[in-house]
Order: C-alpha cells, then structure tokens, then sequence
C-alpha cells in the first residue's frame, strides 16, 4: 500500500512540473512558481519510498526553498519591520551548538591514530578549494562582490554534511570526523588568512573581525555543545572533566581578546564581554543539560532527532533568506554561478581523490578525503557574508554552493556504496581450506 502511495505521488509530481513548465511557456508566471513548488515537495515526499532515492529527500526541500524565494521573495526578506537576514547568525550558531553536542574531545583523537590521513585531509582542503575558487572567479570575470563570495565558499572549512556523505560511502568515518574538526579548529585563522590574500583584490577584508565572526558563529557554538554533550552523557571522570572545562574557558578567554583587538575595546568592555560570553557558551549549556538530563532520563536520541531537524530546517530557512535577499543578481549571473559551483564542486571531489591517490592512501581514506575537500560548510560562509553586510552579493556563491553540493554528494556516495572497496570485497568472498568451503 505505501508504495502505491509513493508511486501515485512521484505520478502528481511529474504532473506538476510539467504543468508549471506550461504554465510560464503561456506567461502566468504566478501560476507557474506555486505549481513548480506543489511539486517539489510532492517529489521530495515520493523519493522516501524508494531505498536508493531516499538521500535525495532533503535536497529536494532545499530546492523546494530555493524556487520559493526566487518566485517570491518578498514573504522571506522580512517580517513586518524585522529584516529575517538578522536570524542567520543565531540560526548558524544552533546547527553549530548541535554538531558539538554530538562530538567530544575523543573526536580528535583520530589525530594520533591517523596523523598522515589527517594531514593530508586539512592540507587539501585548504589549499585546493580556496586555488580553485581563486581561479574560477579570475576565469569567468564575475563582479567583485560574486568573485569574493566564490573565493569565500572555498576557505570556509568542511562541514557537518560531508562526515554524512562518507557513512552512505562506506568511507572512513572516524577520518572524515576528524578532518572536519580539525579544519573547523583551524577556521578562525587560516579562512581569514586565506581570504585576505586571494580574495583582498575584490572587497575589502578585515581579518580581526573575520576572526571574531568565526569564532563567535562557529567555535563557541560548539564548545557550549561539547559542554552540554559532557553533562548529559556524564560519561568522564572527573579529571577529565576538570581538564575539558578548563581548555573551554580558555578558548572563550581567546576569543574575548580577539574581541578587545578588533574592536579596539576597553578593559571594562573586555570583562563585560567576557561574562557575556561565559554565561551564554559555559554555564547555560551545562545549566541546560542537568536539567534536561533529568526530564529525558538519559536518553539521548530523543534529544539527538529534535537538534537534527532543528539544523535542517536552519539550513533551509538560511539558503532561502539569502536568496531572496540576493534575487536580483541571481537573476543576472544564477546561471552561470550555478555552472562554476558545480565546476568547483566536482573540483574539489576530483582532486581531493587524485591527490589522496598520488600519495598512496587506502581507498576508503581517498573517498573520505574527496568529501571533505569538494563540500564546504556553506552555513558558515553565508554568516560571514552577512558580517559584512554583503549577503546578497557575496552570499549568493555559499547558497548556490550549499544544496548544489548535497545533491552531488549524495549522488557520489550511492555510487560509492555499490562498490565496496577491495580489503571488504575479499572479505566477503567465501574462503576455501583443505576441506572446502569454510
């Protein structure tokens, strides 16, 4: 019966589509954006029925956003007198606060374990997306503002979706979880490092402040999670713990004089700022996390399903945001743009794979390590974007970038996936002895 249901919905989705193409041939537009959406989300329903389309289903509620915000804009702009740009920042320090509650500090461990597979991962990185944005944007002369936002999403680390991508790949998780980490831990000085010097040339760059929004929307999100997963799980002893909290307010202490430096405060706006900061990243999350612990009873996944549609549902309420905003330009350069993030895109996973390749990695290691260099954390770029009061400009590459990047990353890994490597292909061949068949 359900796959009746799924077959009868993939049937009306087609239906819609085809009758929104119609639709704008006879120029009622209006028409046509309610009937392309109707069946957008009528597709992204019907793909959960079938097993090998299944990972397609977010995507497609992206895409779904994305032609909401193209046809009509003016419901995601704003909200009587409230801008909605104004929720990314806080909508990104979420999906960020939720990313870390699910990692601790054993996820960087795999540094000790894999320390060439690691290396070698960062390294790529953040040195061929950032080259391969460089070169793109000097190649398709884009204006200034585009061409930096190009740069931009290939600085920014790997994100959350990519560690997903290498679980449906039957990649090396744990690699991959580390990668993405470390990149992350090195984003508030390498991203504007590397934007100062490829991107400087287009708009203009201010690496304190750069450093401050990284810190702010990414890096303490995290800590503040890492901080509510270390109480819920309760899972340290108590050196641990003492050690872990300590390492935390040192990191708050660092970002607090990143804040001093860049914007050239005071002490008593340093001690202010620095109590802000402790309140909202330190003692809320382990306040937060004693006494959800005790409503919840211990069970995590509870909590584990709210913080996971809460990020997807940012992410989407992000990318649409940003493209309503970013419309009219869109309209000028989307088809391109979306040519070049493709290009950069598949850049990424083809030389992240080479490179891992030349240098003799194992198979599932090159497939963890194209994943993490051809996907990039668009969430964060789109925030900086906005810091610099340039997300409909220089935001508009991160939000092609974003749903793009799912939708081939999806595609890779169900290719991956029906082709397991060779040490798991022997070991599933029966083996023979003396007597035969074991």
């Amino acid at each position: 019966m359900k796959n009746k249901l799924y077959r009868v919905l993939l049937f009306l989705s087609a239906l819609f589509i085809l009758g929104s193409g119609i639709s704008y041939l006879t120029g009622s537009f209006c028409v046509t954006g309610l009937l392309l959406i109707t069946g957008f989300i009528t597709l992204a329903l019907a793909v959960r029925g079938f097993h090998k389309f299944k990972g397609f289903s977010y995507t497609l509620w992206i895409f779904t956003a994305v032609i909401a915000s193209m046809f009509y804009p003016q419901y995601f702009i704003s909200a009587g007198n409230f801008q909605l740009k104004k929720l990314i920042v806080p909508l990104l320090q979420i999906i960020m606060f939720g990313m870390g509650s699910q990692m601790s500090f054993k996820d960087f461990t795999g540094v000790i374990k894999m320390p060439r597979g690691v290396f070698i991962g960062v390294f790529s990185h953040y040195m061929i997306m950032p080259l391969v944005g460089f070169t793109i944007a000097g190649l398709f002369h884009f204006p200034p503002e585009i061409s930096a936002g190009i740069i931009l999403i290939g600085c920014v680390p790997s994100g959350l979706a990519s560690n997903v991508m290498s679980f449906l790949a039957k990649a090396n998780l744990a690699l991959a979880v580390t990668i993405g980490a470390i990149s992350t831990l090195l984003s508030p000085l390498v991203t504007p490092l590397l934007m100062k010097w490829l991107g400087g040339q287009y708009i203009e760059v201010k690496f304190w402040s750069m450093m401050l929004d990284i810190l702010n929307m990414i890096i303490l999100p995290i800590v503040a999670g890492f901080i509510f997963n270390l109480f819920s799980k309760d899972k340290e002893t108590r050196k641990s713990m003492v050690i872990q909290l300590f390492s935390y307010m040192l990191i708050i202490l660092f970002t607090t004089l990143v804040f001093a430096k860049s914007k050239d405060a005071g002490f008593t706006a340093f001690i202010v700022q620095f109590a802000k900061s402790m309140f909202w990243f330190f003692f809320l999350p382990m306040i937060g996390s004693t006494i959800l612990s005790k409503f919840i009873s211990g069970d995590n996944k509870y909590m584990e399903k709210i913080l996971s549609l809460i990020s997807m549902v940012g992410i989407a309420f992000i990318v649409t945001i940003i493209t309503a905003s970013g419309r009219d330009s869109l309209l000028k350069v989307g088809a391109l743009l979306l040519v070049t993030s493709l290009l950069h895109n598949i850049a990424g996973y083809g030389l992240g794979y080479g490179l891992s390749w030349l240098v003799g990695m194992p198979e599932k290691d090159r497939r963890t390590i194209a994943f993490e260099v051809g996907m990039q954390n668009g969430g964060l770029a789109s925030g900086l974007a906005l810091q610099m009061g340039k997300v409909a400009t220089v935001g508009l590459a991160p939000a092609i970038f974003g749903p793009l990047m799912n939708m081939t990353g999806s595609v890779l890994a169900n290719f991956w996936r029906g082709k397991p490597v060779k040490d798991e292909f022997i070991n599933q061949i029966p083996q023979r002895n003396s007597k035969g068949i074991e």
